[in-house]
């Protein structure tokens, strides 16, 4: 009888140690296959981004090349003019070649090219420039109309504290005027 026991004991230990086998089996086959979906929804994260990113350089493109045409055309410039009519027709022209640099900085920013301190940095530089501050002024109410919330609204305000930094520093070192964002 106590050999028959101990031969019980040793199948129940022996079964015990293939369920806990089985179990190790099944809990990484389960952690292989989770893994693998995590993978996959990476891979289809940075496809999207990616695809977001070719759209919003698509959209660049098209938007240089409608003002491109209205810069040299002022027939078709007069399609997107929201200036004030007594602002020259010459002065126009500058200005939609401002907001193309504007736009094409903000677009840098928008694709990943640059952070918010890159992005403030280029925006000092580009700002030093009377006919690029010329330009923000009289675009001001376009600006009015975007969603607070907004990544164009939310730059706009931060050009908007840059400009008023700039104004009020007694300092020619215009690099190290305002104050960078922090990401």
């Amino acid at each position: 009888m106590a050999a028959r026991k101990t031969r019980l004991r040793k199948l129940s230990s022996a079964a015990a140690g293939l369920c806990a086998a089985a179990t190790t089996l099944v809990f990484a086959a389960h952690q292989r296959r989770l893994e693998l979906t995590r993978l996959q929804i990476r891979q289809l994260e940075l496809a999207e981004l990616a695809q977001r990113r070719r759209a919003l350089a698509h959209q660049q493109r098209m938007h240089w090349e409608l003002l491109a045409k209205a810069i040299d055309d002022p027939s078709l410039a007069a399609v997107i003019d929201t200036y004030d009519q007594s602002v020259p027709a010459a002065k126009r022209r500058q200005f939609l070649y401002a907001n193309a640099w504007y736009t094409s900085v903000f677009h840098l920013y928008r694709v990943g090219s640059l952070d918010q301190q890159e992005l403030y940095g280029r925006l000092r530089e580009l700002f030093r420039s009377p006919l690029m501050c010329e330009y923000w002024e009289a675009s001001k109410h376009q600006r009015a109309s975007l969603k607070a919330s907004s990544d164009e609204a939310r730059i706009g305000r931060m050009v908007d504290g840059l400009l008023r930094d700039m104004d009020e520093a007694d300092t020619e070192e215009w690099w190290v005027v305002g104050n960078p964002p922090v990401d």
